[in-house]
């Protein structure tokens, strides 16, 4: 799979996408495929602060259950309410499909990856 140059990538396998000070966060592909079928996604509060590298919320699969890092600090000021009727989505559009957006504070994409540095991180 080819990951899309529009986004970031962490070590830990979310991706981030910046849109002014609000980021996008959700899982790649690669993520996905390890996983299996995604059956739930916890997810925080809005209102919610977090920082980069913290444990924001677990998804679960059939296979097992992950923490879901977060790749910026910040301000949950959105989620996905779709994902707790169609956790699925994550399977099916990981790079679209988005968990939480994080108004962000500070320096927002330090020390992530481009598509082309996780590429060869996975291989």
């Amino acid at each position: 799979m080819a990951y899309p140059t529009d986004l970031k990538y962490t070590k830990d396998h979310e991706w981030v996408r910046l849109t002014g000070d609000t980021a996008e966060v959700g899982i790649t592909d690669y993520a996905q495929q390890q996983l299996g079928d995604v059956v739930f996604v916890d997810l925080p509060a809005v209102g919610t602060g977090i920082s980069a590298g913290s444990p924001f919320g677990t998804i679960e699969s059939v296979k097992a259950v992950s923490e879901l890092f977060a790749p910026v600090s910040g301000e949950v000021v959105a989620i996905n309410e779709r994902l707790a009727q169609a956790p699925e989505d994550v399977n099916a559009r990981p790079h679209e499909t988005w968990m939480v957006r994080i108004r962000v504070a500070g320096a927002a994409l330090d020390g992530l990856l481009d598509s082309a540095q996780y590429e060869a991180l996975l291989s």
